[in-house]
């Protein structure tokens, strides 16, 4: 009998490290705006993270903003160690009941679109929240750290290992 032997090593922490695609460009919103690449030039960190746009729930800060080809990436952090409602909120994102992103904005240059929205070309981004259902369809959370996942994957392995062993 042959045998097979698998070590698996994950790296992974509880501190709330978040990843997010905030808006993704060429494509529209739910009422048909669009924000164009160079729109978020100016965005002034950090920035609050807030849960469902609710000024008085936030849960933690946004430290990071790039834009890349495909949308505004963010990364940032949930005060896990600080507030309950940020581990409660953890807790939805990688139950994966939360996977949206929603921004909160000032626009500050726009035309509109036919037949609906706008293009907009410069805004001040306020806050970014994580949602349920967000505005733009595209917008969701890309990675939140966790041991969680890390011992999902691993009692994946382990079934897996077991279904081999058997044959």
């Amino acid at each position: 009998m042959d045998r097979i032997e698998i070590e698996t090593k994950f790296q992974s922490d509880d501190t709330g490290t978040i990843s997010a695609l905030a808006w993704p460009f060429a494509t529209p919103d739910r009422v048909g705006d669009m924000i164009e690449k160079g729109a978020f030039a100016g965005v002034t960190l950090p920035i609050p993270m807030l849960f469902g746009h609710d000024q008085n729930d936030p849960i933690g800060v946004w430290e990071e903003a790039e834009e890349k080809a495909d949308g505004l990436h963010l990364k940032g952090r949930l005060l896990v160690e600080d507030l309950p409602r940020a581990r409660e909120v953890r807790a939805l994102v990688q139950a994966g009941a939360v996977r949206g992103i929603s921004i909160g904005f000032q626009t500050i240059k726009a035309l509109p679109r036919k037949p609906r929205g706008r293009n907009i070309s410069a805004l001040n981004l306020m806050e970014a929240s994580l949602v349920t259902l967000p505005m733009h369809p595209g917008a969701r959370v890309t990675s939140a750290k966790d041991a969680v996942c890390a011992l999902r994957y691993t009692a994946a392995l382990q079934r897996a290992t077991a279904q081999l062993a058997q044959r």
